[in-house]
């Protein structure tokens, strides 16, 4: 079972030493429990997080997933840059680098840009999980075209019942299987009522509709899962949501938790 907060790699000094040495080093966040490969050029805003010096060199180091909201910004999840899963403050990863334009992580395809700034929601909650978003900055931009909008609050793309795609490297069987190439699979934004029920607080996790949102299928099958923390949820052209915590993988009745975008709007028109 997956624990509310670890669709991103667990490190700390223990897990640290577990993913530094495992055959398939772990990652932050999957999207792609019954999910379908995608090459990057059809989702060019999405990016993954790498350290090699954290993570190891397998699969260039990715160990959660981000989005492209501005020519040198990227949206991650806020527990993608915390201790537990870095095992050190971001400021001092050495290494820690965007990688854009892959579709492979063994390739060389695209590039891999170093973060110069991190920026962590000061009021995001470790324990309930809420306003979990941080922005990077890039040594050098990207192309425009890689940008993709953010959903503002009352957008259409929040409604229940609307069609929105995950994207991510994660784990595709919740079975410690990580993926190489990037995937997404197809799913539903969720009434918040579901998502109450499924989570209404203890160790399962606390959903709270103001900053997060719910997304799969009521019978499960579909859903983000380890490795894809920080990774975009799309829906009509837009950004909706982030990868951020579940119960398991693709579970009936424990649907995917993301953060909902419109919280972070506010964050990155203050100049973040």
């Amino acid at each position: 079972m997956r624990r509310p907060f670890t669709r991103a790699l667990a490190l700390g000094a223990a897990a640290a030493l577990i993913m530094l040495t495992s055959p398939a080093p772990a990652t932050a966040d999957s999207v792609v429990i019954g999910g379908f490969p995608v090459d990057i050029s059809q989702s060019p805003w999405t990016v993954a997080l790498s350290s090699r010096d954290r993570f190891g060199g397998t699969r260039a180091g990715q160990f959660c997933g981000g989005v492209v909201v501005g020519q040198s910004k990227i949206l991650t999840a806020a527990h993608c840059l915390s201790m537990a899963v870095l095992g050190l403050p971001p400021g001092q990863v050495r290494d820690l680098k965007v990688i854009a334009g892959r579709t492979d992580l063994t390739s060389s395809q695209g590039q891999e840009i170093p973060v110069t700034a991190t920026w962590v929601n000061p009021q995001y909650n470790s324990y309930t999980n809420a306003g979990d978003f941080a922005v990077l900055t890039l040594a050098s931009p990207l192309p425009a075209s890689s940008v993709i909008p953010m959903a503002a609050a009352g957008d259409g793309g929040y409604a229940s019942g609307t069609a929105a795609t995950v994207y991510g490297w994660g784990d595709t069987t919740g079975g410690g299987e990580y993926a190489h190439s990037l995937w997404g699979t197809n799913v539903k934004v969720l009434p918040d009522t579901t998502c109450e029920q499924a989570y209404p607080g203890g160790a399962d996790g606390r959903y709270v509709a103001a900053s997060m949102l719910c997304a799969g299928e009521p019978e499960g099958g579909r859903d983000a899962c380890q490795g894809d923390s920080g990774g975009p949820l799309i829906a009509g052209g837009r950004l909706i949501g982030l990868v951020s915590w579940g119960d398991g993988c693709g579970q009936p009745g424990r649907p995917g938790v993301y953060t909902r975008v419109s919280a972070a709007v506010g964050a990155l028109s203050d100049g973040r």
